[in-house]
């Protein structure tokens, strides 16, 4: 009984690297001294779901302004294989979420993004890791997640819409 009590408070208890909100993102390490304070993100549908448009809010601010040279690391496997690594000019991408650089302290408040999915995404875990630095290689943020895709998406889907 006393052991069933404790997994129960466990599993109550919150990971302290879990970002805020309806998402499967943990931050890499602390993100106390990070530039990018995340104060939630949403995802819909969460878990994300084969031919579904992914909607992304993101809420948070930035303690510095973020210059050009800033980068990204990301990483993303398919089990244990590495499917995609590689490093990317940060201010080139910002402007898909409507930004433009150097990113201005504190001009973060609400970022928006649809991402199309494919349809043919092979079954699955995958993790993905994104780690981004400013010009002067201080740390941005690291988040990473762990999403699982299974042959049932279709029929995942078709519940989540009440049909």
């Amino acid at each position: 009984m006393k052991c069933s009590a404790l997994l129960a408070l466990g599993a109550a208890v919150d990971d302290p690297l879990q970002v805020p909100g309806e998402n499967p993102l943990l931050h890499c390490t602390d993100p106390a001294n990070d530039i990018l304070n995340l104060t939630s993100v949403d995802l819909y549908p969460n878990p994300p779901l084969p031919g579904q448009t992914l909607d992304i809010t993101a809420r948070g601010s930035i303690s510095k302004d973020i210059e050009e040279g800033a980068y990204i690391k990301l990483n993303v496997k398919y089990g244990l294989i590495t499917i995609l690594n590689m490093k990317a000019d940060l201010c080139e991408h910002v402007d898909e979420v409507e930004l433009k650089c150097p990113l201005k302290k504190d001009d973060l408040s609400v970022l928006s993004k649809q991402v199309e999915l494919p349809k043919q995404i092979p079954p699955g875990r995958y993790t993905v890791m994104a780690d981004a630095y400013t010009k002067d290689d201080e740390r941005v943020t690291c988040l990473m997640a762990k999403v699982e895709f299974h042959r049932g998406s279709i029929v995942q889907q078709k519940v989540l819409n009440g049909l």
